[in-house]
């Protein structure tokens, strides 16, 4: 008996409907980039390990898919080496490649490769799917599409201030509410600058940042493990518990991080961000949270996260500035920010709120019913002509039984209107 087919957990199919709503989403995402003059890229699926490893932090490197060689993959492996077991230094001996984990790193790697083709600053979008082995969960999936904009070349901050437009120009037009949080790894970096762990900073950031998820009292037991003093982690309380109007945190965190000169800059940023927005007539809530701290090591300055307010679910858009990502790979000093849209998390949004506009899922409009050949032949030139004037419409191929050809109308969701009288007789059904 043949096996019952399947598909890896955390991936999925998807119906002509769901396309349909899918491509909704990404012509959306799309129009929006279009209108901030953003130009659009593709990556490989794959890149180079050397490329991947070691830009997402000790956990995001386990979560890289790794591709094995082709051909003899053993070669060049000894015995003693099979023997250990040891899967990592295995791993990296017949794995030169690996599914890319973002859209991020690659697009670093894109514009050292091609940086005499490219003029600065380059506003780029990508919109491909990524690949992360993680454990598969609601609104968590092994494979997804991400949806970027990025500007490389400029240190301006009007650039952070036109992301978040973005941002809240797209939910507004999906019309999910939002709020729109927005940090500072600047100021992440003074806090743990006051409170005497410097040299903790990564350790810090991942635990707070974890902090909806798992609670206070589970973040100040991890930082705890992660060798941080009761004393500094008591200073910390207040800091990442700080409430308010982003004006009064900004206040705040002016007397709290006086003596950080780094903490100060994060402040004095997000100072101009926040006030450059509240001219511009945002439409979604926007606030300073200072648990917000996102995982991944390459950010420096602003940090956003947006989380629906109508569906518990995860983040459906993130980013932040980074300084330095491109020098990794032999070219220093070019800034950039960016955002990434979750895809498959907003389809699952728009999907429990029931939001997709009705012209976003139709399909054919117009169907003509096959009666025979001479009726059939009379049909293709009329189709001909609608589809001229910009109607999809199709023709049921055979000339099958009415109970047939009207089952393909209901899949449709189509509904008889009219019938035609005259010529060689035919039946339309449209919406």
């Amino acid at each position: 008996m043949a096996a019952k087919p399947s598909i890896p957990k955390g991936t999925r199919d998807f119906s002509p409907v769901e396309m349909a709503k899918r491509n909704y989403i990404f012509n959306t995402i799309r129009d929006v980039y279009h209108l901030y003059g953003f130009q659009q890229i593709e990556t490989p699926s794959m890149e180079m390990l050397s490329t991947l490893m070691g830009k997402y932090g000790d956990e995001g490197d386990k979560l890289l898919f790794k591709i094995q060689n082709s051909g003899d993959y053993f070669s060049g492996i000894t015995d003693e080496e099979l023997l250990s077991r040891n899967a990592v230094k295995l791993a990296s001996k017949f794995c030169e490649k690996g599914l890319r984990y973002d859209l991020t790193v690659p697009f670093a790697r894109y514009v050292v490769m091609h940086r005499d083709e490219i003029t600065f600053p380059f506003k780029r979008y990508q919109i491909q799917p990524v690949w992360r082995a993680d454990r598969p969960q609601k609104g968590r999936y092994r494979e997804f599409y991400q949806c970027d904009a990025d500007v490389v070349g400029s240190d301006s901050l009007l650039n952070e201030v036109e992301l978040m437009q973005i941002v809240d120009t797209v939910f507004s037009r999906f019309n999910i509410r939002v709020c729109i949080k927005i940090n500072n790894r600047k100021i992440l970096s003074g806090i743990a600058e006051i409170i005497g762990e410097a040299d903790k900073i990564v350790d810090i950031t991942v635990a707070i940042d974890k902090l909806d998820k798992i609670g206070l009292e589970n973040v100040n037991a991890e930082l705890k493990e992660k060798g941080i003093s009761d004393e500094a982690i008591a200073k910390l309380q207040p800091i990442i518990l700080l409430s308010g109007t982003n004006t009064e945190k900004l206040a705040t965190l002016k007397s709290v991080l006086a003596a950080s000169e780094t903490g100060m800059k994060g402040v004095e940023e997000s100072e101009f961000i926040l006030g450059t927005l509240e001219t511009m007539g945002l439409k979604n809530e926007i606030e300073l949270d200072l648990t917000l701290a996102r995982g991944l090591n390459y950010y420096t300055g602003a940090i956003f996260e947006v989380k629906a307010l109508d569906v518990q679910i995860g983040s459906i858009t993130g980013g932040g500035r980074y300084d330095n990502l491109t020098g990794v790979f032999g070219m220093a000093g070019v800034s950039g920010v960016g955002i990434s849209f979750g895809a498959d998390r907003i389809f699952d949004v728009l999907n429990q709120l029931e939001l997709y506009p009705k012209e976003a899922v139709n399909g054919t409009e117009l169907m003509f019913v096959n009666f025979g050949d001479k009726e059939a032949s009379f049909s293709m030139s009329m189709l001909a002509k609608v589809r001229a004037a910009g109607i999809r419409a199709e023709i049921f191929p055979d000339a099958a039984k009415m109970k047939k050809q009207m089952r393909i109308k209901r899949l449709k969701k189509m509904r008889m209107k009219t019938k035609i009288q005259g010529k060689p007789e035919f039946i339309m059904l449209m919406t």
